[in-house]
């Protein structure tokens, strides 16, 4: 996998691309990730930039080094800011099941009418579709709309690995989520590639995630096959 020094150091991007590996269960707890030299080739960059990776990795907690063991993970929840937006794929993690991402497209839009009032002064913004898979099976299907005009050329370039990891490289602070659920039946490219028969109604999630001035920066909709699991929140009473 490649790495850019345009998109900041080298090593802070394999820090983020390995936690990812880690909320997701490609790096399952209690196991041994790839060794320093496995690392050194894969993202093409020298020794230490790889160790000062593992170190960022283990100051955050995930993982611990030993001599003669490797680098083991230790945790796989992310103890971030937003880690209540992300806590139902932890939870998956922690009951056993390996999931993975992939950005199908990622193309300039127009801002939906019905996301509310977009902060950009124009009406573009940055639509990316992407799917989880659980187990190796289509699971959900999110469409994300970001408040960020960018050229063709920036697009053409993108390599996005965790998104909120890339809303923060283009200064976009979310602070607030506000969540609404429904059944729907999703359009027939997204009954298409999470393997559905066409009229098969979904749990549909629209999310509308505010800065800390309350505009609405980023709106996303998600379509969740709840036949192979159902959506789960969490709550605790620290209110």
């Amino acid at each position: 996998m490649n790495v850019s020094r345009k998109k900041g150091p080298l090593y802070l991007q394999i820090k983020e691309i390995i936690k990812d590996r880690i909320l997701h269960g490609v790096y399952p707890i209690h196991i041994t990730i790839p060794s320093e030299p496995q690392l050194e080739e894969e993202f093409q960059v020298s020794k230490i930039t790889i160790r000062n990776a593992i170190k960022e990795l283990a100051l955050e907690g995930y993982v611990e080094k030993r001599s003669g063991v490797g680098t083991t993970v230790i945790a796989n929840v992310s103890n971030a800011k937003l880690s209540k937006g992300k806590r139902f794929t932890e939870l998956l993690v922690e009951e056993g099941h390996h999931i993975t991402k992939q950005i199908l497209r990622i193309q300039k839009a127009k801002w939906p009418e019905n996301a509310g009032h977009s902060p950009l002064s124009g009406e573009n913004c940055l639509k990316i579709e992407r799917i989880y898979l659980l187990n190796q099976e289509p699971y959900i299907y999110f469409t994300h709309y970001l408040s960020l005009d960018l050229s063709e050329k920036e697009i053409w370039d993108l390599q996005i690995n965790s998104l909120y990891r890339f809303l923060e490289e283009h200064s976009i602070r979310l602070e607030s989520f506000q969540d609404e659920f429904g059944a729907a039946i999703p359009p027939k490219h997204i009954l298409d590639v999470l393997k559905l028969d066409q009229q098969t109604a979904l749990l549909k999630r629209i999310r509308r995630s505010r800065d800390e001035s309350g505009k609405i920066v980023e709106y996303s909709e998600g379509y969740y096959d709840s036949e192979k699991h159902n959506y789960v929140v969490n709550y605790s009473d620290s209110f």
